[in-house]
């Protein structure tokens, strides 16, 4: 193989290259031309005169064509090469377009997806996270802290009980708790160990219930006419419980009425009729009660011993 042979082929792509380009100028001169390729082309036989014709067109130029390269462009003309034809519409262009637009969507765009994961983070952490975490948290409590917290409860108040209605009352209380531990039902096994700790607190107070009287306590006693007998009284004497330090106790008391407890700071203690009016005389010459204390309550216990014949029964309101 010569040295020559490279150069020829090099130099005869570049005589193609030159051919084409040539070829799509005619092109774009007839297309220019309109109204001369509508009169030459639509008469059979003149493909000729429109090569003599494009031969004038590029020699007032200066340009010289030859007129193969003219035949050329004027067949491609006809046969619509060198032209644009758009492709089909199909997924593939779509996306094209939608790539090509990108400057017009792409920040809109963004932002919003910027917003959805900034939304999806606060869900995320403000939300799924928590309450995730208050699952395991409940899940712990039930199978572990409760169970354990309402043990050691019960043991604590029928330790300290000194009578035996207080184990009954603790051990409803702890079964209360087991049952809703076994339901899954934290919040009523956490009412249940509060019950405890509050019957353990009664039972460690220890206090004096005293009948009130002085500034700003207008009755030490009241009565009542019960509805089913107006010919009878029903005696209460208003009682507190204060402690060695002089403190008002909220305590437990039973309601006379409806057999209900109820905490509290005060309440009308139902006594006999002779009880009651010692009490009114004790009062009466200086408005003071010399023995104004009724009865005192241990610990272990949940009711008080009191010096005055009662049956327990309390009011709330008079």
């Amino acid at each position: 193989m010569s040295e020559d042979q490279p150069q020829d082929q090099s130099l005869h792509k570049a005589e193609t290259l030159d051919d084409v380009m040539m070829a799509m100028d005619v092109v774009d001169t007839l297309r220019h031309r309109e109204q001369l390729v509508l009169r030459e082309l639509d008469k059979d036989g003149r493909e000729a005169e429109l090569v003599e014709r494009l031969k004038e067109i590029y020699t007032a130029q200066g340009i010289e064509v030859p007129e193969n390269i003219l035949r050329d462009g004027v067949k491609a003309l006809d046969e619509n090469r060198f032209v644009y034809a758009p492709p089909r519409q199909s997924f593939a262009t779509r996306l094209a377009k939608v790539y090509v637009s990108r400057r017009k969507w792409g920040k809109p765009v963004s932002v919003a997806f910027a917003s959805l994961i900034a939304l999806l983070g606060v869900w995320q952490f403000g939300f799924v996270m928590p309450q995730k975490a208050e699952a395991r948290r409940e899940l712990v409590a039930l199978t572990e802290t409760l169970p354990a917290q309402l043990e050691k409860l019960r043991q604590d108040a029928q330790e300290l009980a000194q009578e035996e209605r207080v184990d009954t009352l603790a051990e409803t209380y702890y079964q209360n708790g087991m049952s809703a531990v076994e339901d899954g039902n934290a919040a009523f096994a956490k009412i249940a160990a509060v019950d405890l700790g509050t019957l353990i607190d009664d039972l460690k107070a220890i206090y004096e219930v005293r009948v009130v009287y002085g500034p700003g306590e207008p009755r030490s006693g009241v009565f009542r006419i019960p509805n089913d007998d107006p010919n009878a009284r029903n005696y209460y004497l208003i009682v507190e419980a204060v402690d060695a330090t002089g403190k008002v106790l909220t305590v437990p008391a039973v309601s006379e009425e409806d057999q209900t407890t109820q905490r509290t700071q005060k309440w009308g203690l139902r006594v006999t009729e002779e009880a009651f009016y010692k009490v009114a005389q004790d009062k009466e010459d200086d408005q003071i009660i010399q023995n104004a204390v009724i009865g005192t309550k241990k610990r272990g216990f949940l009711t008080p011993d009191y010096l005055v014949q009662t049956n327990g029964g309390a009011i709330f309101e008079w």
